[in-house]
């Protein structure tokens, strides 16, 4: 290079250095402008006088899945939520209680998509001690699904469309079996599992239920359906006898009634009285009041109100001692995960930062699981052994399930509390290993070749498994088992014999479980912390914090910016998600369900092919 060319690049190399200096100066003040709008206050505007605009959007989870940036923008597009925290729509409606401007509560329960009774009954209890209060709570719907309703019947006055309808199906467990098309692609799902109700495996052994999985199931179904019937019956002022009538009967009554399901939900005092919107907003003006920039009656949805009170943040109730909570939902998996899903690695990182808070006196962990591999329920198990032997109490309450390697990752708590319709147990180990040399060899592809021991090579997914392979598999599989019951026996202080007459994969419902041994205590969420801070001797002044995994800068941002333009935009009061009706036409076809399974499957990574799993979520 000349010397011309020398100075040109040097000039060069200084306007680069002058540039990346310039961007990164922009950039600070881009920061510290958004750090400017996002640390103040919500730019809330809460009516003098209104109603609480109860409407979840989507199912209510104990933990929001996916990542957190991903998640917000989401939320900004209006695309489908990952669900509603149920500890925000609790603690909502009992902020609401106390609130002067919060003259009711206004259910819209169009966008929610179930979550589980357990998380049900959190809310429902929410809003019936919203009820003592003496503050008025009405529920309007186009439409009434089971969940819907059951939300719905705890209101002091429901009200339908004149053209919409209830329907309460009950409780079902029905799955897609797949052994005649695995025949037909001429793949050898080789399957190993310890306990005849270990049942997640079925499917690819057989084309129907098993006698014994069948029998299982309708205990604890029938367990569910009678605590649902009891609940909206006894909210409704009739009977769970009355409900059975209304269900069992659709196709009769409506064939007398001419096929007006809103009669029939009438009819039934199901609801109150069939209203078009526009006579109930008319209705609810008249009880709080116009909003005259909304133009219909004056509320605040949910999602401001969580944000205007911070009931979004992780300290729950601030304190120098605390109870510390974290929640382990989701299936589990080895490595480390985003939320919603339960990594190994990064639920023991959590709960090593929580060992790591002295200010921690106890911690109760929340489980929402079917479990998954059987490493990541060790690997997790093992950090709460650690944080025991601090000398602090654990305590696991267990949400809708905690089955199987959820169940796993509890035992060994001090103390376990359960909903009574808790779905829990499923103790048993189960894996597969699909190999598809047939596949291949219809198509002409042939596998060949040479190894240097007597195993090279038998564990591909294109070699059938030799009988030496295939009892590898089933020992460490039985080994696994064993370890699990006798885990169980020491956790439980029950003798192994006993452990796995009650194991074998069996799946039961936190009432029963509590008989049998496997739970302690029968109650919620509360009632676990309140456990926690007794055994910790904190008396009655103790704070409350989520420990969670610590976010960054920029999902700090996103989240904050998610939740400043729900602020500012608000919602309607009959807001319908775009792609709703192709989601519910997908959820009717059993298309969403088959998706979920093999979603499922897919992301089992147990390092060893050995999984804690239970198929027994039910909605």
């Amino acid at each position: 290079m000349g010397a011309i060319g020398k100075i040109f690049g040097g000039i060069g190399s200084v306007f680069d250095v002058m540039r990346k200096i310039m961007h990164f100066i922009v950039l600070v003040f881009i920061f510290m402008f958004l750090l400017a709008i996002f640390s103040g206050d919500a730019p809330v505007v809460l009516p003098e006088r209104g109603a609480l605009l109860i409407n979840p959007d989507g199912p209510l989870v104990e933990q929001l899945s996916g990542d957190p940036v991903d998640r917000a923008f989401a939320e900004l597009q209006g695309a489908a939520t990952s669900g509603q925290l149920v500890r925000e729509v609790v603690a909502a409606i009992d902020t609401a209680a106390d609130d002067a401007r919060i003259d009711s509560i206004v259910l819209s329960l169009e966008t929610l998509a179930g979550g589980g009774i357990t998380k049900l009954q959190s809310v429902a209890d929410a809003l019936m001690r919203f009820r003592a209060s003496g503050k008025k709570i009405y529920a309007y719907g186009d439409f009434y699904s089971q969940a819907q309703y059951f939300l719905a019947a705890h209101a002091d006055e429901v009200y339908l469309h004149p053209s919409g309808g209830v329907v309460l199906d009950g409780y079902g467990r029905f799955r897609t079996y797949y052994r005649e098309a695995i025949e037909k692609l001429q793949v050898d799902w080789n399957v190993f599992k310890v306990g005849e109700f270990k049942s997640f495996v079925e499917p690819y052994l057989r084309d129907d239920m098993s006698p014994q999985d069948r029998e299982s199931s309708k205990v604890w179904l029938d367990q569910l359906w009678v605590a649902y019937r009891e609940s909206v019956g006894e909210a409704r002022g009739t009977s769970a006898e009355a409900i059975s009538v209304y269900t069992d009967n659709l196709a009769q009554s409506l064939d007398a009634n001419g096929g007006d399901l809103g009669a029939l939900a009438r009819d039934a005092d199901l609801v109150d009285a069939l209203w078009n919107r526009d006579e109930f907003r008319s209705y609810m003006v008249d009880k709080v009041g116009r909003d005259e920039i909304k133009n219909t009656f004056s509320y605040v949805a949910l999602g401001d109100y969580v944000v205007a009170n911070g009931l979004n943040r992780p300290v729950v109730k601030p304190g120098t001692d605390s109870v510390g909570v974290v929640v382990a939902s989701g299936q589990i998996l080895d490595g480390t995960q985003p939320a919603g899903t339960i990594g190994g690695d990064s639920l023991a990182r959590i709960l090593r930062d929580a060992r790591e808070q002295d200010d921690l006196r106890a911690l109760v962990l929340v489980v929402d699981s079917g479990g998954g591999s059987k490493f990541a329920s060790e690997v997790i198990q093992r950090e709460i052994l650690a944080f025991q032997r601090t000398g602090r109490p654990v305590i696991a309450y267990m949400s809708s399930v905690a089955a199987s390697g959820g169940y796993w990752i509890a035992m060994d708590a001090d103390e376990i509390w359960a909903s009574p319709t808790t779905i829990t147990g499923s103790i048993g180990i189960g894996g597969f290993f699909p190999t598809f040399q047939r596949t291949l060899d219809r198509v002409g592809m042939h596998v060949d070749g040479v190894g240097t021991s007597r195993f090279s090579g038998e564990f591909r997914p294109d070699r059938a498994l030799s009988e030496d392979a295939q009892t590898v598999i089933q020992r460490v599989t039985e080994h696994g088992y064993q370890q699990f019951i006798t885990s169980v026996a020491t956790a439980r202080e029950m003798p192994v014999p006993e452990v796995d007459q009650i194991a074998r994969g069996r799946v039961w419902s936190g009432a029963d479980a509590k008989r049998i041994g496997l739970v302690d205590s029968l109650g919620t969420l509360d009632d676990a912390i309140a456990a926690a801070a007794e055994r910790a001797d904190l008396g009655e002044d103790y704070g409350i914090r989520y420990v969670e995994k610590e976010l960054t800068f920029k999902e700090q941002i996103a989240l904050m910016l998610a939740a400043k333009t729900q602020v500012w935009f608000g919602d309607d009061v009959f807001s319908t998600p775009a792609g709703r009706s192709l989601r519910q036409i997908s959820a009717t076809l059993g298309l969403d369900r088959v998706q979920r399974e093999i979603e499922t499957i897919a992301r089992f990574n147990d390092p060893f092919g050995v999984y804690a799993y239970c198929f027994c979520r039910v909605d």
